[in-house]
């Protein structure tokens, strides 16, 4: 059995995926915010946002951390076709949750049908992205863990998804957010913990690519994403700022100030004779 390091850089990669987790989830859910208080084509743009962003969190944060795990005894490459698609895998699942929200009529069933599916995406994601894995030996799962740390993700996403209806304030979403990193965290953490690796010494090269050739550059990029994206969005006016004073007003306002300005034919004088 390898000696598995979840940690060789120390608590870099750990702290470095949390952060990514919380950036994601405080992304997400000030995007659905904004979602809810729209219609139309603006919602479903938003909605757009929010599941790119907590989806390129999730993936984020997973290979962050996978950028601290190391196996004594055997290289490790990562499997490239594998890698992208689990990050595809998380866009669409969180996205059909956050939809199911943003479009759900009854807001419980969305929920519950919105954390189950988006939770056992993500963990999807996060067994699709540990396949992706290549060296020398075998890996196997503990399957109570496994089961454990799918439990995690769902209840985290309905977690996610109960707090993007509920809840509105910065600070209060600011919160939620830390919680949230924590939770998809512990789901990666205890998969990971279910992992066991019997190494078989060989000398050959390991197809795919090293974590510095590929899963870095990547996680790097989607990071600046990240950080981008937060930034349009606390640029961006909320629609209640944008109805404000010198702003575009509703189509409601509009019509109350067309009906107070019209003369009322009731009080106009009758023309004298």
């Amino acid at each position: 059995m390898g000696h598995l390091d979840h940690a060789a850089f120390g608590v870099l990669t750990p702290a470095l995926s949390y952060l990514m987790a919380v950036i994601g989830a405080a992304l997400g859910l000030r995007c659905t915010v904004r979602a809810l208080g729209t219609t139309g084509r603006s919602r479903r743009n938003w909605l757009l946002t929010a599941a790119s962003a907590i989806g390129t969190g999730i993936w984020t944060m997973h290979f962050v951390a996978m950028l601290g795990f190391a196996v004594r005894g055997t290289d490790i490459r990562f499997d490239v076709p594998l890698t992208i698609l689990s990050l595809l895998v998380a866009m669409l699942v969180v996205g059909a949750g956050v939809f199911c929200v943003g479009y759900g009529r009854d807001r419980r069933r969305a929920l519950l049908v919105g954390g189950l599916s988006t939770g056992v995406g993500v963990a999807s994601m996060h067994y699709l992205g540990m396949a992706a894995l290549r060296l020398h030996g075998s890996v196997d799962y503990d399957p109570l863990l496994v089961a454990l740390s799918v439990a995690i993700a769902v209840v985290a996403a309905t977690a996610a998804l109960w707090a993007a209806l509920n809840i509105r304030s910065p600070l209060a979403v600011a919160v939620a957010s830390l919680v949230m990193g924590a939770a998809v965290s512990s789901m990666h953490y205890t998969g990971m913990l279910a992992v066991g690796v019997e190494v078989t010494p060989a000398t050959g090269e390991l197809p795919g690519a090293s974590a510095m050739q590929f899963i870095f550059p990547l996680a790097v990029g989607l990071g600046s994403y990240l950080f981008v994206t937060a930034a349009f969005v606390a640029l961006s006016p909320a629609a209640g700022e944008r109805a404000g004073p010198g702003g575009p007003v509703s189509d409601a306002s509009q019509r109350r100030s067309a009906a107070t300005a019209a003369p009322d034919p009731r009080r106009t004088p009758a023309p004298t004779p």
